[in-house]
């Protein structure tokens, strides 16, 4: 398969990586608009190929959009990451604009394009994508929910002093400090309730900490984090090029899912071939039904800002 990530910095870069390394796309073009820099990150890549053993051809381009055409997938990573302080809904002003323009050129040049979107505020970037693309709503995708979940099993698996792969959770709803909702009382260890090894205290902590997992980070660094949410994106591509039908919580349109319309949030999502196979609708709890309402609001507002 060929694939785009539009945008070098950290997170495009990192995603690439990933991709390559995993080694099951062909080729992968890089690009952004400042001159020489998408096409040095992926030169310092391709020289990694014979130590990583990845065959993938990693192509680098400054802004232009023919290089991109036939792509099977494109990730969009561009616009400017957070600061220390600086809340994910704070770039919408700049960002949206970014990734407007992105997504139209990708749509010019691969008509057939899946588009994951990376670009903050997450579920309002992927809302505008749906937007100017005015492609399928099963080929629009936003990432945040797989890297929330990743970080919540991070921290599950901190708490319990085991192995993060004894571990399985999920965080649905906006890809917010706010708006996120860990779904604790689901998180299993080995198919065994975390609520059989924690206190309800220790399980409640977890929950804050993953809601405010990209901020802690953002503080540690002094800018967005970028592994992670690589490591994300690689694996929702991966479902997508070898069609294996995985599981992950994405930002998708919802119309009647959860009782919500005409939003991105995230919700669970089978992956496959065609993007978006299938939205799972699991039951929730009250609590968690109402936390769900709750977030969908906070980015129903965050929407009222684009001018689509």
């Amino acid at each position: 398969m060929k694939l785009t990530v539009v945008g070098a910095g950290a997170v495009g870069a990192s995603c690439a990586e990933y991709i390559a390394i995993k080694d099951f796309a062909a080729e992968v073009v890089i690009l952004d608009i400042k001159e020489g820099f998408a096409e040095g990150k992926a030169m310092d890549l391709m020289q990694t190929a014979s130590l990583n053993g990845f065959d993938t051809k990693i192509v680098g381009s400054t802004n232009d959009y023919s290089k991109t055409a036939g792509s099977e997938v494109a990730v969009i990573t561009s616009g400017i990451p957070r600061k220390p302080g600086m809340t994910r809904e704070e770039l919408i002003g700049i960002n949206a604009g970014i990734v407007k323009t992105v997504t139209e050129n990708l749509v010019k040049h691969s008509p057939d394009v899946i588009i994951i979107v990376v670009s903050n505020p997450m579920d309002t970037m992927t809302y505008l994508a749906h937007k100017a693309s005015g492609l399928p709503k099963n080929r629009i995708i936003g990432m945040g929910g797989a890297l929330d979940s990743a970080r919540f099993k991070y921290r599950i698996a901190e708490a319990l002093d085991c192995p993060s792969s004894d571990v399985d959770g999920m965080v649905i709803g906006g890809h917010s400090d706010v708006g996120m909702v860990p779904l604790i009382d689901k998180a299993v260890r080995n198919s065994v309730a975390v609520s059989e090894f924690l206190s309800e205290d220790r399980m409640q902590q977890i929950v804050e900490d993953t809601k405010v997992g990209g901020a802690t980070l953002t503080g540690l660094l002094g800018t967005s984090a970028w592994y992670a949410p690589g490591a994300a994106v690689s694996e929702l591509v991966k479902a997508i090029g070898l069609d294996s039908k995985k599981m992950f919580p994405c930002s998708a349109m919802l119309d009647g899912e959860y009782g919500l319309n005409d939003i991105c949030i995230g919700v669970p999502c089978i992956l496959g071939a065609n993007g978006i196979e299938k939205i799972v609708e699991i039951d929730l709890s009250d609590a968690e039904k109402a936390k769900m309402i709750e977030s969908a609001s906070g980015v129903s507002k965050t929407n009222g800002l684009l001018d689509v």
